[in-house]
């Protein structure tokens, strides 16, 4: 074979040759990228250089703040007393309210009310209030994504904070919580619902704390008590969404 003859065959040879080199490099880069959430002993999300998972979700029990303001929380919302949505609406309180759909589904006109005549938002406290540590995260996340889309289909607007209902969570809850529109788990500070006949000793209130309260038989008066304490500390109540980062 003459030489112009041989280099034509060997660049042809080289030209089949190389999409064969190439699509064997595509399918190892395939094989080598994860097909879902690596997750450690502690049961966290963690990340890989190919791809980046969801960070777990903050865990806020009090707010690193210098401002003079503390934070009003109120979980569940079976009970529907006017004279606490009366003072809530009076003295433009912006409480976070971490409802149960079930709480509102019999009379939703009474939240209805504090979000439209007050400074209060809807936050999410699941479905139906179990511990998400007993759940797989399939099952945490239709407690949560599913209040967060009752909550959005009643009111218009959607959850950005959970409350775990007490205030039980774990890596799970952390990672599935942000898919279903969560910026943080909230806990509490103090929680200072009175539960029987005497209400808990009121602390000294500083700046940053979260305090819980719940839609219970006591919730006016319980709400009074924390408005005084936090006036003679010297603070004022603030919306949460506020002061929790993206």
């Amino acid at each position: 074979m003459s030489r112009p003859r041989l280099r034509r065959a060997l660049r042809g040879a080289l030209a089949a040759l190389v999409p064969v080199a190439l699509l064997g490099a595509l399918s190892g880069s395939a094989q080598a990228a994860p097909s879902g959430p690596l997750t450690d002993t502690a049961g966290t999300t963690g990340t890989t250089a190919a791809t980046a998972w969801p960070e777990p979700l903050p865990v806020v029990s009090r707010v690193e703040t210098t401002d003079p303001v503390f934070f009003l929380t109120i979980d569940d919302g079976w009970h529907h007393d006017p004279a606490a949505a009366r003072l809530l609406i009076d003295r433009r309180v912006p409480a976070s309210l971490f409802l149960l759909p079930g709480a509102y589904a019999y009379d939703s006109g009474y939240f209805h009310t504090l979000l439209d005549q007050g400074p209060s938002r809807v936050e999410n406290h699941t479905v139906d209030h179990p511990d998400l540590t007993t759940l797989d995260a399939a099952g945490q996340k239709a407690q949560v994504c599913g209040a967060r889309e009752a909550h959005l289909a009643e009111f218009g607007d959607g959850p950005r904070l959970l409350r775990p209902p007490y205030g039980a969570y774990d890596g799970a809850t952390r990672t599935t919580a942000r898919a279903c529109g969560a910026k943080a788990l909230v806990t509490w500070t103090y929680d200072l619902t009175t539960w029987g006949t005497d209400p808990v000793p009121m602390p000294r209130l500083k700046a940053g704390d979260i305090v819980l309260l719940h839609f219970n038989g006591t919730v006016e008066q319980d709400l009074r008590r924390v408005l005084d304490a936090a006036a003679a500390a010297g603070l004022k109540p603030a919306p949460l969404r506020d002061y929790v980062p993206e």
